[in-house]
Parts: structure tokens; C-alpha cells; sequence
């Protein structure tokens, strides 16, 4: 086959949906797209190294709870779902949509992209494209794709490599991603041609980058901008509370501005694998270019630092009402409302820090979390089915740190003793205060 025709060959089978579509990490990003490109008609090879996820998936059960055990058996038909790289040969696009962690020192953890690309390396063949969607710092597909492939690959002729950034809102989208504007990049123009091709084919609308960096820096200054903007917030939650002054009502008065005003909320921390993640990735990069961006790491410790603020209030109630063993329901352990989502979680590192109190006796509830297994710390911490009036009058505190919507929220007010309200679901009285 004549070189040129790679690109060509693959961009038939793309659009005549004959191509392979191989996805690779089937979490909170890789699996909605899975099911995607499943519900498009294309035939598609799921991979995860979670044996316990690929079982799950072969019994047509659904381990994420926006997506339907139904949705779940799309990669079951004609699809299959391996906890191994064995059938990468077969794939005619590839999609890594693999975790980035921090390491120890807020340092970027790209030890699963290296790894999957180790994994699959031996395995490519010509004609193949990669695509990287896991968030990282503007270089990382070149860096850990690109200058890593063997010497036969010449990429934008016979092996073509792109980046797309996933935005995927945990709770709230993963059903329709294709209704949200897909940003594509390719490390050539041919690249770039493949790239948008495969998604065009499922997403309304594609947006084209210049180049790879301009893609994966776009992802992070969407994510540092809420970053930053949450952090502000949280800071002016700080400064309001020692004035003794509602944030929540400040912030509603401050809404009325009809332009030069966006509406932040300020929370009991911030969750997921992005917003706590992005801002360190981004400042550990710029400060290899010798640029110290304190504004983004700032933002990244006042955003930490409401953990501590929470559990000074708390500590300070229990000294100031002489409470001796103090009885603490936690309210909420996802990092967002209405979901499962435990990434990152600020109720996880709130109670790690009381239960360093031994005459802190800790409980907690989330009618979300029924198949979420907490780490090793939690085997103390007694989980509640079910809540009620009765249970709730036996707390001293109510810590709500996740308002789901599921929540009674007349029949907690009634019953409690005190909240702690982290998420502005009540007006301040006699029973509520702000943290």
C-alpha cells in the first residue's frame, strides 16, 4: 500500500464506520465514550487493567451510577471489553483515556499513560491512530507518544497520533458528551484530518486546534480558571465568616449585577479529578519555562485549606458546648450533589482529620455511594444506611458537605441539634451556621 493511502484508507473505514474503535481506560471518561461510539454503530474494543471493571461489564452491570446497566450492554453485543492489551492490533483507532494523578509533592503522576503506551507500543500497527484524551501539560503527547514510537512509525504518513480534551461533567453529562463542542488537535495536518474525522462522527460539533499543546493547555485553562475562581470565593467565605457575614447572601446580592459578575459558590473544598489536579499540573510545567505562577498555586491552597477551617468550627463548638463525646454525622461523601463520584472527595479528608479525635465518634451517609468500597482508614467509621428522625436527634452535628437533592432537608432542620451548613442550603439561625 502506498504510504499516502494510509490516511485516506483509515478515513473510509472511519466514515463508513468500519473502523475499531479501542478505548482505553474505561472510568468516568473512557466509558461514556465507549458507549458512544457503541450507540453510533461503530464496532468497539474495550480495555481497562480492572479485572474487576471488565467483569462488571461482561454481566451487562454498570459500575458508575449515571450510566444505565442498559447502556453497559452495548459494549457486550458486538463489542468486547479485555483486561489486557492482547487485542490492540485489531483496533484501527486508539483512545487513552487513562487516569493523571498527582505524586507525592503536587508532582504530575504520568505513570498511566506511560505505562498503557509500554503496554501497546509492541502491538501497533501502520495505518493505526492514537489519540490521547487524559488532562495533562501542554507537551505531554508528544513527550510520552510521539517521540516514543519506533523509528519504522513516521507519524502523519503511516501511524497517526492527536489530542482531544474529554468534557465530561461527572453527573451531569456523561449521557450526552456528544452535544458538547469536541476540541481536536493532531500532530500534523494529516493527524488533525484523522482526529476530526473520528469524532465528527460522533459529536456535533469539533473544534480544531493549531497544534497539541494549544489543545492540552485549553483543558487545563478551563479547568485552573473554575480552579481559581472557586478558590476566590472561598477566600471571601474566609474573610465574611470572621466578619460574622452570610457569603451566601453577599453573593446573592453581588448576582444582581447584570454584567462583570459570574456566580462562584464557595464549598467545603473542591473534588473530582480535575479542578484539585489541573492548577498543579500547569504550575509544575510553567515553572520548567522559569515561570513561578503563584496566582494558580494560591488558589490551590486556599481551596485546600477549607478542610481545616471546617474542622477548626467543628472543634470549637465541641470546646464551647463542653461536649464530651461528641456524636458527628457527615452529610454527603461524593465531591458533588446528585452522583457517586468520590475522587478527590473533601468529606473523605474532613473525616481523616476528626478521627485523629479518639472521642470523636464519626458516622456518615450518602444515598449515592451503594457499591463504592472507602479505603482502609474508613473501617471505623460506621456508614448509615438509611437516616431518620430519631437517628438524626442522637447527632450533636450535622456536617452537610454534599447537598444532594435526595436529602430531606425539612426533616434534618427539625431534628438536628446544630448543622454545619458547607453548602448554603439554609438561611443562618439558631440551629445553622456557615463553614
Amino acid at each position: 500500500m502506498n504510504i499516502i493511502n494510509y490516511k485516506k484508507y483509515l478515513i473510509k473505514k472511519i466514515k463508513t464506520k468500519k473502523a475499531i474503535i479501542g478505548v482505553i481506560g474505561l472510568g468516568y471518561v473512557g466509558l461514556p465514550l465507549a458507549i458512544l461510539f457503541a450507540k453510533k454503530k461503530f464496532k468497539v474494543f474495550g480495555f481497562d487493567i480492572d479485572k474487576n471493571k471488565i467483569k462488571k461489564i461482561k454481566e451487562k452491570k454498570s459500575y458508575i451510577e449515571k450510566i444505565s446497566s442498559k447502556d453497559i450492554s452495548l459494549l457486550t453485543k458486538s463489542n468486547y471489553c479485555f483486561d489486557n492489551f492482547e487485542k490492540i492490533n485489531s483496533c484501527d483507532i486508539l483512545i487513552i483515556c487513562v487516569p493523571t494523578p498527582l505524586s507525592k509533592g503536587n508532582k504530575p503522576d504520568l505513570s498511566y499513560i506511560k505505562n498503557t503506551f509500554q503496554g501497546i507500543k509492541g502491538k501497533l500497527n501502520f495505518g493505526q491512530a492514537i489519540i490521547l484524551e487524559s488532562t495533562s501539560y501542554p507537551g505531554t503527547t508528544e513527550e510520552e507518544i510521539v517521540s516514543k514510537l519506533n523509528k519504522k512509525f513516521l507519524v502523519g504518513k503511516n501511524l497517526f497520533v492527536g489530542f482531544s480534551s474529554e468534557r465530561i461533567n461527572p453527573g451531569v453529562n456523561e449521557n450526552n458528551i456528544q452535544s458538547i463542542p469536541k476540541v481536536v488537535s493532531g500532530h500534523s495536518k494529516s493527524c488533525l484530518e484523522v482526529t476530526e474525522n473520528i469524532y465528527n462522527k460522533v459529536f456535533k460539533k469539533t473544534v480544531k486546534t493549531k497544534n497539541l499543546k494549544i489543545a492540552e493547555f485549553s483543558k487545563l485553562l478551563e479547568n485552573i480558571y473554575r480552579a481559581v475562581n472557586i478558590g476566590f470565593i472561598n477566600e471571601m467565605k474566609l474573610v465574611a465568616d470572621k466578619m460574622g457575614i452570610d457569603i451566601f447572601e453577599i453573593i446573592k446580592v453581588a448576582n444582581t449585577k447584570p454584567y462583570g459578575f459570574r456566580r462562584f459558590h464557595p464549598g467545603p473544598g473542591i473534588g473530582g479529578h480535575c479542578i484539585p489536579i489541573d492548577p498543579h499540573y500547569l504550575y509544575w510545567k510553567a515553572k520548567k519555562f522559569g515561570i513561578s505562577a503563584n496566582f494558580i498555586k494560591l488558589s490551590a491552597e486556599t481551596n485546600s485549606s477549607i478542610i481545616n477551617f471546617i474542622k477548626v468550627k467543628i472543634n470549637k463548638i465541641v470546646k464551647s458546648k463542653k461536649i464530651k463525646k461528641p456524636k458527628i454525622l457527615i452529610l454527603g461523601m461524593a465531591y458533588k450533589k446528585n452522583m457517586d463520584d468520590i475522587r478527590e472527595s473533601a468529606s473523605i479528608k474532613l473525616i481523616e482529620k476528626l478521627n485523629k479525635n479518639k472521642f470523636y465518634k464519626i458516622q456518615y451517609h450518602d444515598p449515592h455511594l451503594k457499591s463504592i468500597i472507602l479505603n482502609k482508614n474508613f473501617k471505623k467509621i460506621e456508614k448509615i444506611k438509611k437516616i431518620s428522625s430519631n437517628k438524626i436527634k442522637k447527632f450533636d452535628i450535622v456536617v452537610l458537605m454534599t447537598d444532594h437533592d435526595v436529602f430531606n432537608y425539612k426533616m434534618l432542620l427539625r431534628n438536628s441539634k446544630l448543622i454545619i451548613d458547607c453548602r448554603g442550603r439554609y438561611k443562618v439561625n439558631n440551629k445553622v451556621i456557615r463553614a
